[in-house]
């Protein structure tokens, strides 16, 4: 599985590295965990990795009460981002909780923070929220327009600020409460307003998807399966969500647009009886690693019966295919016989699946990495067709091939 890497991607690869090793991408997760929970089929023996990102999904699946979930990602600024709400689950009240993480402002903040949290954080994570404690107490924003996605997602409700006649009806969507309103609302008032050429070019730039963590290999899995480019494809995916599915619980469309959550329309952990169900205990079953998931792997004597692995193998496959398939020995080598693999793509048919040779389970010889696993394609299908964020092309199930 050879890449050649063209100048162009050389530098694409270059900005999204410097980019994501300096900066907090991610400060809210987008994928569903509603749609993961039906997948995965958690039970009390279950030991998960799963990539951290923001956070949010790790509580959620905590919530199924597995056996432990190791939270693993690189960017140790993704760590930290964890590490605060759970040292905020454990010293906290709901109330200043839920103005932290679900309203992305409390006035004391800094009071908070000293008096309750910060002596429960490491010290990246405690040098980290120093220096950004801001982000929280900031009377002319919300956390959830800080981090690189946060910054995209400032510009947008900048832009939305500029054009009232757009921003009266995209905010009427989440008050809705029937699909024939909402679709009436998209068709009538937003359609014709969004998508002209600026939009296009804007969301079409690398560096906008570099801000919202997709690299240029994703890019390219976008524009190759799609007529209309990323452009299209976004369009296709947010005429999906805003016509297709209930707006009033969409979390994850609400939080970017407002920047902030609200009651009954916000991730589990944020709600009041499951927040305290994380306090007490549940909590207690996640383990926080910055490293990468091989490496992670190739030092626990843990065996892992559930992988959540997001999106990352896309960029890796384009921009490392060694470390991707040495990512997959070191799966193989610590998945118990009923293990199950979540991971997602830009591509509903991602290539890698048949260029990635892997060993062969009995060893001596190679196999393509599809041959490995046994995939759920029409539960997956299915799953997708309910996912409130809709933003990937392929979602994929897979348990270890007997």
């Amino acid at each position: 599985m050879e890449n050649k890497i063209s100048f162009k991607d050389s530098i694409d690869q270059k900005v999204f590295n410097a980019i994501y090793s300096r900066s907090l991408v991610y400060n809210t997760c987008w994928e569903d965990p509603a749609v993961d929970r039906q997948a995965l089929n958690l039970t009390a023996d279950d030991v998960m990795v799963v990539i951290t990102s923001a956070g949010c999904n790790v509580l959620d699946y905590a919530l199924e009460g597995p056996k432990r979930i190791h939270a693993v990602d690189a960017n140790p600024r993704q760590t930290a981002l964890l590490e605060l709400k759970l040292a905020g689950i454990r010293n906290m009240d709901y109330q200043d909780f839920f103005a932290v993480f679900g309203e992305g402002y409390h006035p004391q903040f800094r009071e908070v923070y000293y008096d309750t949290v910060r002596k429960e954080l490491g010290d990246f994570s405690r040098d980290y929220w120093d220096k950004n404690l801001n982000w929280f107490a900031s009377r002319r924003g919300s956390f959830y327009f800080h981090g690189l996605s946060g910054f995209v997602a400032k510009i947008f409700s900048t832009y939305l600020a500029l054009r009232p006649n757009l921003a009266e009806p995209v905010n009427a969507l989440f008050e809705t409460t029937s699909l024939e309103e909402q679709r009436q609302i998209y068709d009538e008032k937003i359609h014709p307003q969004m998508w002209g050429k600026a939009m296009n070019w804007a969301i079409s730039r690398q560096i906008t998807m570099s801000l919202l963590g997709v690299p240029g290999p994703q890019r390219k899995e976008v524009i190759a399966q799609h007529e209309g480019g990323v452009a299209g494809f976004i369009r296709a995916s947010v005429e999906y969500v805003f016509r297709q599915l209930p707006m009033w619980d969409n979390y994850f469309w609400s939080v970017y647009i407002r920047g902030k959550y609200g009651e009954h329309c916000c991730p589990e952990y944020l709600k009041y009886d499951n927040f305290l169900a994380l306090k007490n205990g549940l909590a207690d079953r996640v383990s926080l690693h910055t490293t990468t998931v091989t490496e992670f792997l190739d030092h626990t004597d843990d065996r892992i019966s559930r992988y959540v692995l997001l999106d990352h193998m896309d960029w890796m496959a384009g921009y490392y295919p060694e470390a991707l398939r040495d990512e997959w020995r070191a799966i193989f080598a610590t998945a118990t016989p009923e293990a199950r693999i979540l991971f997602r793509s830009a591509h509903a048919k991602p290539a890698y699946l048949e260029k990635l040779q892997v060993e062969a389970k009995q060893g001596g010889s190679f196999v393509s990495l599809r041959d490995r696993l046994h995939f759920h394609d029409e539960l997956a299908m299915r799953l997708q067709r309910q996912d409130r964020v809709h933003t990937y092309a392929g979602f994929h199930i897979a348990d270890i091939a007997v």
